[in-house]
């Protein structure tokens, strides 16, 4: 996933069937899939790889999976998913016990969320992390200065300002639903 984000740093959150039906001619290369239930995600995890895409799932927002390591399981064994992204230390650590990219998402709305950032990444050690919301760049240089693990800003990434001032600040990417932002 590295490799494609270095070419385009532009990750696309599908939040509903018009940005799955969108994201089939877009550029970027990763996914982020924010919605679905235990029966949709196999189906629209298959139709976001048959475009060629690299697939997410964020399991916190899946209908019918519980924030437990079987929703990471049932991601793994029902969907040919490449990874998932949560809010829950024990999910990441999970997902990367099987082999999955993991993507541990922050929201930071106070000094005690972003306080609390450390400890939650020595829980569970992801691949990625993602700083929401996405468009406040001092944050996120703060915490490249902190960490090693290469971040992704997400939520609130409305334009192509956001997108170089999160880039400049030290993020890996970004991610949005935007489907305007996707062509930047």
């Amino acid at each position: 996933m590295h490799e494609l984000l270095l070419d385009q740093p532009v990750i696309a959150s599908i939040k509903d069937e018009s940005g799955l039906q969108a994201v089939a001619t877009a550029d970027p290369q990763v996914t982020f899939l924010l919605h679905g239930s235990i029966l949709t995600l196999p189906d629209l995890v298959e139709q976001l790889r048959a475009t060629g895409k690299t697939v997410l799932v964020n399991v916190d927002l899946v209908e019918g999976l519980v924030n437990r390591d079987v929703a990471v399981d049932f991601v793994a064994e029902r969907t040919r998913a490449d990874g998932v992204l949560s809010s829950k230390a024990s999910i990441v650590r999970a997902a990367k016990a099987r082999g999955l990219l993991a993507v541990h998402r922050f929201f930071l709305v106070d000094s005690f969320s972003y306080h609390n950032l450390g400890k939650q990444l020595a829980i569970s050690k992801p691949d990625y992390i993602e700083i929401l919301p996405g468009c406040v760049p001092r944050v996120i240089t703060w915490i490249r200065e902190e960490t090693d693990v290469p971040i992704i800003a997400g939520g609130l990434v409305c334009d192509k300002d956001d997108v170089v001032a999160a880039l400049r600040a030290g993020a890996t990417a970004i991610a949005s639903s935007n489907v305007g932002v996707w062509a930047m």
